[in-house]
């Protein structure tokens, strides 16, 4: 008696086809997560970066700016840039005093005050944060919107 054991066409095309759902559902998931991490990166760099400016002016003994383009959606503090996608939107808020060239600047000052100001990021698919610096001591803040990122 010959007994031949494997799958039948029928159990191959049933076992494919849930691989391939599974993948069409896992796939648009995966890059809505992908696309999350990486606006959370920024945000974290942002923030990151203006808390460094004002320790380097302290520590420096003079003035450091973090300058940021909100038609270019980039954030620079010396050689460091921080920069966002199209789905993302800036807008700054700055002493007019110091922004310059279309850049909205924020300054910090070497007894760890600051000019003063903010950062709203905002991503076209929900989600906002606002990253407050305080004129007085310099301190820097993050606000998450409704839609928390």
């Amino acid at each position: 008696m010959n007994q031949q054991r494997g799958f039948t066409l029928v159990e191959i095309v049933a076992a494919i086809s849930v691989a391939a759902l599974v993948l069409a559902l896992a796939i648009p998931s995966s890059i809505r997560f992908f696309e999350s991490m990486q606006f959370r990166a920024g945000i974290r760099d942002v923030a990151t970066m203006l808390n460094a400016a004002r320790y380097h002016a302290v520590a420096e003994g003079r003035s450091q700016d973090v300058a940021i383009s909100p038609e270019q959606n980039w954030v620079r503090f010396g050689d460091e840039e921080v920069t966002f996608d199209e789905t993302v939107s800036l807008r700054v808020d700055s002493a007019r005093e110091v922004n310059r060239d279309r850049l909205g600047i924020i300054r910090f000052y070497p007894d760890g005050g600051s000019s003063g100001g903010g950062v709203q990021i905002e991503r076209e698919q929900g989600g906002s944060v606002s990253i407050s610096v305080d004129w007085l001591v310099g301190r820097v803040t993050l606000a998450f919107g409704v839609d928390d990122v």
